[in-house]
């Protein structure tokens, strides 16, 4: 019988199988690292894409908050402008207010009536003073009703004293200021 020596070809072949299993191996821990490199050079444009559109984002909020800062500025500004608009509409309205009553006070006080003391509070008003008698006081009562300036009026004291011998009334009356009043529509041509 003839033999045949095949251990060569045997250690041939799994020298062949092993050195194709080490190029299989080195291929595929090339590959793994092409694309672990790939999916970490897409990680670091995604990293870097986010940071620039977080600093976009940090600008365009600075931006904004002066923005706010002004707004709030100017509506600092605005209502200070408004308190001090009201302040000269109320300055405006007391200017006339108390000397145009004082006028008129003085303008429908009948002879031989003296007004003593003046006391204006908000609306109300109240007043003391001295006449020689109750129709004096009556009539300075009717008068102040009829005046378009006060309301409400009302006698609060009346009562005699003696001044130097004479018999004289003394009297305290509270009214109002009259509220403003709608403007009437007047007919064009009149």
């Amino acid at each position: 019988m003839i033999r045949i020596n095949l251990l060569p070809t045997r250690a041939a072949k799994k020298k062949e199988t092993a050195l194709q299993q080490a190029v299989i191996l080195v291929a595929s821990l090339v590959l793994v690292l092409v694309i672990v490199l790939g999916l970490w050079l897409m990680r670091l444009g995604q990293i870097s894409s986010v940071n620039k559109d977080i600093t976009a984002a940090k600008a365009r909020i600075s931006e904004l908050e002066q923005k706010i800062g002004k707004l709030n500025n100017l509506k600092k500004l605005k209502d200070e402008v408004k308190k001090k608009l009201d302040v000269l509409t109320q300055l405006r309205a007391n200017k006339t207010g108390p000397a145009s009553r004082l006028a008129a006070l003085s303008d429908i006080t009948p002879d031989q009536l003296w007004l003593e003391s003046y006391r204006e509070t908000g609306q109300n008003i109240k007043i003391a003073g001295t006449a020689f008698n109750e129709e004096l006081i009556a009539q300075f009562i009717r008068a102040l009703e009829d005046s378009p300036e006060f309301e409400r009026v009302d006698l609060v004291v009346s009562e005699q004293r003696d001044v130097a011998g004479t018999k004289l009334k003394r009297f305290e009356l509270t009214f109002k200021i009259e509220g403003p009043k709608a403007p009437q529509n007047t007919p064009p041509g009149k």
